[in-house]
């Protein structure tokens, strides 16, 4: 098992506000809007550096999203922000009508996003956003899985033509994937070839399942860990090629089990390769208010119950 090390946690959601400035230094048509939330969605730097290209638009989400479908008739690249529930639930006819079927260039950056929005409870969290997402036609979802790769998506977003969902969250997480990385939207980051199973993970849980296949590792077992941190348009080659070889997949994301990234392999392997499947995800319920630490075990988004999953479809090949 290739070793993974960091020297720093940082918040994903600051990963985009640093790529949020990058990209607007890169090209001038990148604007941003903002749901009154400017400093949980780190847009500081770039309304310091560019106040002229944003616009506070309060507590009014359906609004910003019909603003920023406008502003792209004229060229302009935005940049919405608020946090995920208010970004897709809250405004989804918006998006659908506005954005979506008009295959808008808006990007939309949902922060505080699944279970480790933490303590404000299940009204504030969102486990349904990636499946809401995904089935609009036209957009691309991402959900990175530290800091560096967020800043990386979110620049690499500037440059990409069409509506896309970026999610990321509030708590600290391992700074692990290389600062100057290349984001290739769609395309799987394989972290350790294995031969006994393959583990695909998105989001926070990728730092867990890279702690998992080390477990793994002791037991005797190979384990086989992608990033896929670009959900739609899946990376179908590399799901096919590493279920290929170790004959069973474990899929591990913080959303539900229903309409995520699990729901995207399954359709995928069911018709093209079946194999077994075991799911690590919230299984079809809401959350509930506690610490992200406290979430994640109560609701079994770690890498023990990824090794738990990886060991029980083992048995199923």
């Amino acid at each position: 098992m290739k070793k993974y090390t960091y020297t720093e946690s940082k918040d994903t959601r600051s990963g985009f506000g640093a790529g949020l400035l990058e990209a607007g230094k890169q090209n001038e048509n990148v604007v941003a809007l903002c749901a009154d939330l400017i400093g949980s969605l780190k847009m500081n730097d770039f309304i310091n550096a560019f106040p002229e290209r944003f616009f506070q638009i309060g507590i009014a989400e359906a609004n910003m999203m019909g603003i920023a479908a406008g502003l792209t008739i004229g060229g302009k690249i935005p940049f919405t922000g608020t946090f995920a529930n208010f970004s897709t639930g809250r405004v989804y006819d918006q998006i659908r009508q506005s954005i979506a079927y008009s295959d808008k260039n808006v990007k939309i950056c949902a922060s505080h996003a699944g279970l480790t929005l933490g303590e404000d409870g299940a009204t504030h969290q969102i486990l349904e956003d990636i499946g809401l997402m995904k089935m609009l036609p036209g957009m691309t979802v991402i959900n990175p899985c530290d800091f560096n790769q967020t800043k990386a998506a979110t620049i690499a977003l500037a440059n990409h033509e069409g509506p896309a969902y970026l999610r990321f969250g509030r708590p600290v997480v391992p700074n692990f994937t290389p600062a100057d990385q290349k984001f290739e939207i769609g395309k799987a980051v394989m972290l350790n070839e294995g031969t006994d199973v393959t583990i695909i993970a998105t989001g926070h849980l990728v730092w867990e399942a890279i702690q998992a296949g080390e477990e793994l590792e002791k037991l005797g077992i190979n384990a086989e860990v992608i990033n896929i941190h670009t959900i739609k348009p899946l990376d179908e080659e590399a799901v096919l090629k590493s279920v290929t070889k170790t004959g069973c997949v474990v899929t591990a994301e913080e959303h539900n089990r229903l309409g995520g990234l699990g729901d995207s392999v399954a359709q995928l392997l069911a018709t093209k390769l079946p194999a077994p499947q075991e799911f690590v995800a919230v299984n079809d319920s809401f959350g509930e208010s506690g610490t992200p630490a406290q979430l994640m075990e109560k609701y079994g988004l770690n890498a023990t119950s990824i090794v738990a999953a990886a060991r029980k479809v083992i048995t199923r090949k």
